[in-house]
């Protein structure tokens, strides 16, 4: 049992699941997805119901979680690129703090090795960032020791045509999402004997495709139809910004030309893996409890960003629309946070704050988020909170790097892919939805009474005064999101 003596600081259990919408959850309104223990979870936790990240890309919006700082500050835009060396990442601080601080599974640091990982301010454990990067996986080079038969090609599908045609060969105990939460509960134990406080980031790579998974799982969504999106056609997409397009016939077979039947078992797919994480998020939690952690650990459970699942002929992320940039938050804190269901608009920036004011450390000077720890708190804790009007979002699209032979670059003067300006930001209030492509058109959406953003009303001027307040606060929040980088401290005067 953790006797947490070397000070009375709370722990910090961070969970975060890899391109999981905030849809994709049963407590978020989902009567099909499975998901019983994030749903006890989100009962006994602050439900952010509002949360949006600041880039629809995993790298740019892990590290804004890490730093409290937008993508345009900390300038790691794209995936697969190095953080500048002055930014000093949140477990760092909580090490100095005397934190004992570990990680299971995903980073998307670079380089993405575990050395790397652990001069950023970990202490010690376990990477596995999966895609291109096996070579580097504590999880691969564990799998070549216990299933070596396995490893050529673990995610090859089974040699069936019945059921889940991305049934995987690799059974569930080898599987990365059970690695990933048998080695959460292990760094748990050591953590729980060292009697110091700890943070543990545990980060599961899925429900990120591809869409392999492993038995039961693979089976458990079979005989159910979930919705698709709307039918979609290349005459509606020539309407989109021309970024846009890029993004969508970047793939080899956009999302609008793959089958119905096939859809539905990416769907089926990616909600199995939803559930599995669930399951191993529940046996994290049991784990926790059993230590006699519970009570002094804060648990969070988030997610970097969403995957449109072929909403806009898009299967992936990196646009603005909704089931990319709105995610899940959850933030467990007992005795201290009132659980219940928060509609605040929030943002992944104001995660940094928030966390360390739960945990009474000082929040970093250059931090640009708006900690809403006093919003969730039952004795109000932390600075005075003021809700957000608005949230906001970049990214550059189509990415600089954007397919696996990293050969797409960006040229001043010339762009990426015949994009000169593929830097686009985005601003959203809880009615309306703004986004500026530099030389490539707007969108504007009614949120409200269009959800599934297919009626672009940048162009009509009868919404001239909603898209002028919008651009003026994307404006606004450009001049002075970074205010605290650009200015001096102290002036020091003769």
């Amino acid at each position: 049992m953790n006797k947490n003596i070397k000070n009375n600081r709370p722990n910090i259990l961070m969970i975060m699941a890899d391109q999981l919408r905030f849809d994709c959850l049963s407590s978020n309104g989902n009567r099909i997805i499975k998901t019983p223990n994030l749903e006890k979870l989100a009962k006994e936790s602050a439900d952010m119901q509002n949360c949006y990240i600041q880039s629809p890309v995993c790298v740019p919006s892990r590290q804004t979680y890490f730093l409290g700082r937008y993508p345009h500050s900390h300038k790691n835009r794209v995936n697969y690129t190095p953080l500048n060396d002055n930014e000093i990442l949140m477990q760092s601080k909580l090490s100095d703090a005397g934190y004992s601080t570990a990680f299971v599974g995903k980073l998307h640091y670079w380089p993405p090795t575990r050395e790397f990982a652990i001069s950023t301010g970990f202490k010690s454990g376990l990477i596995h960032d999966a895609a291109d990067t096996n070579k580097y996986s504590d999880y691969y080079c564990w799998l070549k020791e216990v299933a070596p038969e396995y490893t050529p090609d673990f995610r090859k599908y089974k040699p069936s045509s019945e059921g889940n045609p991305y049934s995987c060969i690799l059974p569930e105990k080898y599987h990365e999402t059970t690695w990933c939460g048998e080695q959460t509960r292990r760094e748990l134990e050591i953590l729980a004997e060292d009697g110091a406080p700890f943070f543990l980031f545990s980060s599961y790579w899925r429900p990120h495709a591809p869409f392999d998974i492993p038995s039961p799982w693979d089976n458990m969504y079979n005989d159910i139809e979930i919705p698709l999106p709307h039918e979609i056609n290349d005459k509606i997409i020539d309407t989109f910004p021309l970024p846009v397009q890029k993004l969508i016939y970047r793939e080899p077979v956009p999302a609008h030309k793959i089958s119905k039947e096939r859809l539905q078992w990416m769907y089926r797919s990616y909600y199995a893996a939803v559930s599995q994480i669930d399951y191993q998020v529940g046996l994290t939690l049991s784990t926790l409890e059993s230590l006699g952690l519970q009570e002094n650990t804060i648990v969070v459970f988030v997610s970097d960003h969403g995957d449109l699942l072929g909403e806009h002929a898009i299967i992936g992320k990196n646009a603005f629309y909704e089931s990319a940039i709105h995610v899940p938050m959850l933030i467990k804190y007992p005795e201290k946070i009132e659980p219940g269901s928060y509609s605040d608009l929030i943002e992944s920036t104001d995660f940094l704050s928030t966390l360390f004011e739960l945990c009474s450390l000082e929040v970093p000077s250059n931090n640009e988020g708006k900690s809403f720890a006093q919003l969730i708190t039952k004795n109000k804790i932390g600075s005075d909170y003021k809700p957000r009007d608005f949230v906001f979002a970049e990214n550059i699209i189509p990415e600089v790097i954007n397919d696996k032979t990293f050969d797409f670059p960006y040229i001043k003067g010339k762009g990426v892919g015949g994009i000169i300006h593929p830097d686009a930001k985005m601003v959203r209030d809880k009615h309306w939805k703004y986004v500026r492509y530099v030389d490539n058109g707007e969108e504007l959406f009614n949120i409200v009474e269009d959800p599934m953003e297919m009626k672009n009303l940048a162009t009509d001027s009868n919404y001239k005064e909603i898209k002028n307040t919008l651009k003026d606060a994307l404006l606004d929040w450009l001049i002075t999101s970074d205010e605290s980088s650009q200015i001096a401290p102290r002036w020091c005067l003769d």
